[in-house]
């Protein structure tokens, strides 16, 4: 089509070019400042000729054509003024510019005259358009071609016979004007489709480029046919839009294929296009395999579901035209004509749809379920997406119901939903399962029966459990614990009222969660647990019979889940949480006067104490997580107390460390003494407890002696005082004034034995309980007069 010239040649060729124009320029205005209009015609022609140049990329030619078009507003005027002044005729000037010598500067010259002609109304406008789009087939190179009906173009659009103008004729001018504007623009149509077949196959591709400079040229013929007033939605209908339909299909070019159905649907009222939808329509499944479909049906249905959304009273149309089901046709159409369409461009054609019927109908769950059955249709027979757009695609789909309904359990009524969702990685399952939780507690989504539990726990199995082929050992750990918390805060969410309900959703998230494995189990039980003992305590007093297939709610029942869910944890292992869990259940047991219950859970607590934990830490942790919820229960009998309470003496006498053990024995003596007031009383045992710790302290005394050639810090002792002072105000009649003080004194010989290593925190710690003793003597009553005999200064 070019020739093939480097940069540097074109750059001369154009500044050739514009030297030309301006040249003759000069001539042309000395001539009309000197009104001869024979030698202005001729310097004009002669300019004009500089644009028959094929040396030019459209790029260089549209500067040499500005330079060009600006001298010719200029003759213009003139031609105007001597018209004016009947110096000449505009007949005999239309016909004496007919006379140049080349073809292209005699159109350019004559569509200038046209316009003043049009403009004197000698003539009707649309003859003069008529002749004038005729007159123009003499341009058949595809650059100039363009160049020239595009001037014809932008002189005649103020000028048109329109409704309204003072060009207006007939009843008829009207469909003049129109004529006009379409015939130029599919002549303009098939110059800019010929650009694509000239000149060597090896620069098909910069020749696209170059097309792709010139489509405005083409389209602005729309943009004027959009313009025009007399173009009614009846028009429109009968004329115009079959007309650039049928040229577009028949051109069979893919770039002005795509480009022109973006402009029809860009240029036109979205009014038209809701009344002329089954049209417009048919001409996608007719363009091009290589036309980008999706996205200008995509921009289709934006812009018409945004025009319902800003005019919500045209609503009705849309359902009086059955717009929903015409775009789904079209859809399907055209998928199943672009046998080679790959996933992401029919998948990305279903999220446009669906977010048109989301707007448009929100109040259509079958449509929607609709949309997402077909994308499944689509999907069948293909095994997991791994095209990373077309997931991309997959999850917008999934995410607007989400978005829209802002509520879950809406989007758990498409029974197509999990069905898209399967094809997803596994990467991407999860993805979209923290999407569907965090909708869930962005919009505190209260899930309340059994079978949508079941339904959403199958959306989100991806979290849940161990999908087929995950590589989970791959996931970074924060990531993993995100997840999960994320499982385990919408455990929260899952409630009901009704007792019976709720019984159902916790066995029903229990059996998805145990097939978690070990990695999940320690994030997710402990949600399930404090669920079903939120349960438990709105239950309590209910004890009824757990035989039989309909189970009632009862605590009972609960309990047994809970202690096989837990059991299950324990074999992770985790047994410092299981321990925990154990110990939760026994005061909700305790609570709930169930004392088989609760002793059943101490035991499991007992043996994993005794069989999982060896951690010496962890053990202290755990016993004096033992002796504070044993010390709470009040429902046992004096032989299951008995028992538990000698285990636990046991277990804390066994602690590598003597101050642990310390530590542990003095704790245990709250196990003998509560303030309840059928409590336990026994001050014999409790001053066992405290004199056993006090051995215990002397002898981690004597050992810190002979590993560190000193006694070590006497704050084991003091906080045994402590003990003593809290049980003495209870009033425990064993311990009395005298055991105090001789306790004291011992802390004081202790401390001078040691004085070469002072702790001063042991001192603070002492000096602030002697001040404790004097303060509560001052202080007077009751507990007063007990301290009167201990001497603390």
């Amino acid at each position: 089509m070019l020739p093939d010239g480097g940069g540097d040649d074109e750059e001369r060729w154009l500044a050739e070019g514009i030297a030309g124009v301006q040249q003759n320029a000069f001539y042309m205005h000395r001539a009309l400042d000197s009104n001869n209009l024979k030698d202005a015609l001729k310097y004009s022609a002669q300019m004009l000729s500089e644009l028959r140049t094929s040396r030019l990329s459209p790029h260089k030619y549209y500067e040499l054509y500005m330079r060009a078009f600006d001298e010719m507003r200029k003759l213009e005027m003139f031609f105007r003024e001597e018209t004016r002044r009947g110096s000449c005729s505009v007949v005999d000037l239309y016909e004496l510019v007919q006379h140049a010598g080349n073809v292209l500067p005699r159109l350019y010259l004559l569509c200038t005259v046209g316009s003043v002609y049009i403009k004197s109304k000698e003539a009707p406008a649309k003859d003069v358009l008529k002749d004038l789009v005729e007159m123009c087939r003499g341009i058949q190179h595809p650059l100039r071609g363009l160049f020239l009906r595009s001037y014809l173009s932008q002189i005649s659009r103020d000028k048109l016979p329109d409704i309204g103008s003072e060009y207006e004729g007939d009843a008829d001018s009207i469909n003049d004007a129109v004529e006009f504007v379409l015939q130029n623009f599919i002549e303009m149509n098939k110059l800019w489709v010929r650009m694509q077949h000239q000149g060597p196959v090896r620069e098909k591709d910069k020749r696209g480029k170059e097309r792709n400079e010139l489509r405005d040229l083409v389209g602005k013929n729309l943009h004027v046919l959009s313009q025009i007033e007399g173009v009614d939605l009846e028009m429109y209908k009968e004329t115009v839009l079959p007309r650039i339909s049928e040229q577009v299909v028949n051109c069979k070019d893919d770039l002005a294929q795509f480009y022109l159905m973006d402009c029809i649907i860009q240029v036109f009222p979205d009014e038209y296009h809701l009344q002329t939808l089954e049209t417009l329509l048919s001409a996608f499944p007719q363009l091009q395999p290589n036309v980008d479909i999706k996205t200008v049906l995509s921009q289709l249905m934006d812009r018409l579901s945004n025009y319902a959304a800003t005019s919500p009273e045209v609503l009705p149309e849309f359902l009086q035209v059955e717009a929903f089901a015409k775009f789904s046709n079209a859809i399907g159409k055209v998928i199943e004509a672009q046998v080679d369409m790959p996933v992401v461009g029919a998948v990305t054609l279903y999220v446009s749809l669906l977010t048109f019927t989301l707007r448009v109908h929100p109040d259509r769950l079958d449509y929607v379920d609709q949309v997402l059955g077909a994308c499944v249709k689509k999907l069948s027979g293909k095994a997991k997406l791994e095209d990373s757009r077309a997931t991309k695609q997959i999850v917008a789909l999934l995410s607007a119901p989400l978005e829209k309904y802002s509520n879950i359990v809406t989007a758990l009524e498409l029974s197509n939903y999990p069905r898209v969702m399967d094809y997803l990685d596994n990467a991407t399952t999860k993805v979209m399962a923290l999407v569907i939780i965090q909708s869930i507690m962005k919009n505190t989504t209260c899930i309340s029966t059994s079978d949508k539990i079941e339904a959403l726990f199958d959306l989100i199995k991806g979290l849940i459990k161990d999908m087929d082929g995950a590589q989970d050992d791959e996931l970074d750990e924060e990531d993993f614990k995100e997840e999960q918390n994320s499982v385990a805060r919408l455990i929260h969410m899952l409630h009901n009222d009704d007792h019976e309900e709720m019984l159902k959703i916790l066995c029903t998230v229990q059996k998805h969660i145990l097939q978690g494995g070990p990695k999940r189990l320690p994030f997710t039980v402990p949600s399930l647990v404090f669920s079903a003992l939120k349960l438990v305590r709105r239950l309590q007093g209910q004890d009824g019979d757990v035989t039989g297939e309909e189970v009632p709610a009862t605590p009972k029942k609960i309990f047994q889940i809970l202690h096989q869910t837990i059991e299950a944890l324990s074999c992770v292992p985790c047994p410092e949480l299981s321990l925990r869990l154990y110990l939760q259940c026994a005061e909700a047991a305790n609570d709930c006067d169930l004392e088989p219950v609760a002793y059943e859970f101490f035991t499991q607590a007992f043996i994993l104490y005794e069989e999982e934990i060896a951690d010496s830490k962890a053990q202290i942790t755990a016993l004096h997580l033992i002796i504070g919820t044993l010390q709470r229960m009040s429902i046992f009998g004096v032989e299951n107390r008995d028992t538990l309470t000698h285990k636990t003496t046991g277990y804390s006498a066994k602690l590598l460390k003597k101050p642990d053990q310390c530590r542990a024995v003095y704790a245990c003596s709250h196990l003998f003494w509560t303030d309840d007031q059928d409590g336990i009383m026994d001050g014999e045992r409790v001053l066992l407890c405290l004199k056993r710790a006090l051995r215990i302290a002397n002898a981690a005394q004597q050992m810190a002696n002979v590993s560190k050639g000193s006694s070590g810090s006497v704050t084991l002792f003091i906080e045994i005082l402590n003990k003593y002072l809290y049980f003495f105000e209870k009033g425990i009649p064993q311990i009395t004034n005298t055991v105090i003080q001789d306790l004291i004194e011992l802390i004081r010989t202790e401390k001078q034995n040691d004085s070469q290593t002072s702790d001063p925190s042991a001192d603070a710690f002492f000096a602030s309980t002697l001040r404790y003793i004097e303060f509560q003597k001052q202080k007077g009553g009751s507990i007063g007069e007990k301290y009167e005999q201990i001497k603390a200064a």
